[in-house]
């Protein structure tokens, strides 16, 4: 089955800025492995980061963050884009929402998604969703994804796992399961 890696709201504001999460932090050499690893053995990468205009109604439930074109909506640096690297803005918690997410996995035949980054309980656990709703399978390396707590992280593992048959990895497995 043809892989991509999808890097979802690595950025400034989730990780070191307005909503600075150490949980979040924790997580980056984890994700530093699986893209050095999808990079050699040429898995298509894709970042999806939250751009949100000024007077987004989202701002009524968490307040002003990642503003489009603000240094809070960019990747944080230790996991910054390659060449050729798409890195789509969403406005939602689905990476699908109003993007072309889902014509860049058509046009690379890509049949599983691997989902990185934060929050499994929201913009993770949404775009599993949307990916499942498209037929395509989820699969989520326990070590690449976290929640502002473990029993949010744990509940949205678990709910995605049944709710949408994804297969939840462990890093070590995923990598070896890569380059075979």
């Amino acid at each position: 089955m043809k892989s991509a890696v999808l890097i979802i709201d690595m950025i400034n504001d989730f990780v070191t800025g307005r909503f600075e999460n150490e949980r979040a932090q924790k997580i980056v050499p984890n994700i530093k492995k699986l893209l050095e690893t999808a990079r050699s053995e040429k898995i298509p990468i894709i970042y999806v980061r939250d751009a949100h205009p000024e007077d987004d109604s989202e701002f009524d439930i968490w307040g002003p963050h990642a503003v489009a074109g603000s240094e809070g909506s960019e990747v944080i640096p230790e996991l910054e884009s390659g060449e050729g690297e798409p890195v789509l803005d969403k406005t939602k918690y689905s990476a699908f929402f109003n993007t072309n997410l889902n014509s860049i996995l058509e046009n690379l035949e890509v049949e599983e998604v691997v989902l990185t980054g934060v929050l499994t309980d929201i913009c993770i656990q949404h775009t599993a969703a949307d990916a499942f709703f498209r037929g395509y399978k989820v699969i989520i390396p326990r070590e690449c994804v976290d929640s502002l707590s473990d029993e949010e992280n744990k509940r949205a593992i678990k709910f995605i796992e049944k709710m949408y048959g994804a297969e939840i990895s462990n890093l070590k497995d995923l990598l070896e399961k890569m380059e075979a």
